[in-house]
């Protein structure tokens, strides 16, 4: 079967797909990826065949509209005004991509919203991947990328229900003139974005790759929502440390690890001085990722040490605890090693992670990055390792989910 693997995004949107379609590619299909470029290595060194989209996430991230994006609601708004070109010309590549790959099936991420129309166009077959728990619409939680902590059963379940009609007006009419004017089809949309599509009409089972540990009420969700387990990609098959981070593992205990993947700071100095203070106020040692720019190096120090980034696999079983942004990829990275977590989100999903974390009893309450103080942190940090037990027993639990072993047998029973 040749399959084309659709998502956009951070690394935490990307690396789940390579661990699906690692699974793939060695079980005999013809796998490809497609997302933004700055992936092309990490597909080609897992065996899939890589087809990049032009834009550059990384610096579409760090441009200042999309930094204030993430700030305020005013910078949405223009942010979604200057995506409008960047949907266009991405639209326009997907179905470049989609002809010459020729796909069977298309797996697909929420940002790749026009998956059903190409599927359509083409005679294949789509099915919607999730990596985060919103659109599935539940009493038990609001929506995750809707800034509400907690309301009542149904005003839960209208907030998803909210977001699916909010997405659905912000696409809704650059797709229908895009289906008519580049796919040659003029008839309404025959299933919804999310929906996933089949030539056949048949309802296609949806993947969600994330924990039913972490996430409640999934039991009882329709039988055509298959709950998974995070989906690993695991990379530390010969990865060789740097000696300056083997001495500094070997120098003392086992270390805080600091990181805010892509989420680039506004003061990524200040940032980086709070969470040194923090960590000298608690007394631990502390491993800093700089990763898109959320830190920068502080002043030497024994007690420090900084680095871009390692596999996760390899580095947080060397770890006491983590200190991180809520993104669900890292979310479940750290639990799945049994660390304990202090999140400090910044936006979209990230509280619900934090909110997660701390309802199962692996980490205090969340710290929102824009609030955060170097004394707030050392009592978090402090609390935290108080909760690795119960860090451990989660990541037990969650050690028994079938993750992307169990989306590839999803994959193929379709195949089938």
């Amino acid at each position: 079967m040749r399959i084309l693997l659709l998502t956009f995004g951070s690394r935490g949107d990307v690396q789940p797909y390579v661990a699906l379609g690692r699974i793939l590619q060695e079980r005999g299909h013809e796998v490809t990826l497609s997302t933004g470029r700055g992936f092309e290595a990490m597909a080609e060194a897992h065996g899939l065949a890589s087809a990049p989209l032009s834009v550059d996430v990384r610096e579409l991230i760090a441009d200042p509209v999309m930094q204030e994006a993430l700030h305020s609601f005013r910078g949405k708004l223009r942010a979604w005004r200057a995506s409008k070109q960047i949907m266009r010309t991405g639209l326009d590549e997907m179905w470049r991509i989609a002809q010459d790959v020729r796909p069977d099936l298309i797996v697909y991420h929420i940002k790749a919203t026009p998956a059903c129309d190409i599927a359509e166009a083409l005679g294949a077959a789509a099915m919607p991947a999730f990596q985060i728990p919103a659109f599935v619409p539940t009493g038990d939680f609001a929506s995750p990328i809707l800034p509400f902590p907690k309301l009542g059963r149904f005003s839960n379940r209208m907030s998803h229900r909210a977001l699916l009609a909010l997405m659905g007006f912000a696409t809704g009419l650059p797709l229908k003139r895009w289906r008519r004017e580049s796919l040659g089809l003029s008839g309404p949309r025959t299933s919804a974005p999310f929906a996933g599509y089949h030539p056949r009409g048949r309802a296609l089972p949806r993947l969600h790759g994330y924990s039913r540990n972490l996430v409640p009420g999934t039991a009882g969700w329709p039988a055509r929502e298959y709950v998974t387990g995070c989906w690993y990609l695991d990379e530390a098959t010969g990865w060789q440390a740097p000696d300056a981070l083997s001495r500094f593992l070997e120098a003392g205990p086992s270390p805080v690890y600091v990181g805010f993947g892509s989420m680039p700071a506004k003061d990524s100095a200040g940032l980086t001085e709070t969470v040194c203070r923090a960590l000298a106020l608690s007394g631990q040692r502390g491993l800093l990722a700089t990763g898109w720019g959320g830190l920068s190096k502080p002043a030497d120090s024994e007690h420090i040490h900084v680095l871009e980034a390692a596999p996760h696999d390899w580095l947080l079983p060397r770890c006491a605890l983590a200190v991180h942004h809520g993104g669900a990829g890292t979310t479940h990275q750290v639990l799945r090693w049994g660390l304990p977590s202090v999140v400090c989100p910044v936006a979209v999903d990230q509280p619900f992670w934090g909110r997660r974390v701390a309802a199962v009893g692996a980490g205090p309450p969340p710290l929102p990055q824009k609030d955060l103080t170097a004394e707030a942190l050392a009592r978090a940090l402090e609390a935290a390792l108080k909760m690795a037990t119960r860090a451990a027993e989660i990541g037990a639990a969650m050690a028994e989910e079938p993750g992307a072993m169990g989306a590839a047998d999803l994959v193929e029973t379709l195949a089938a």
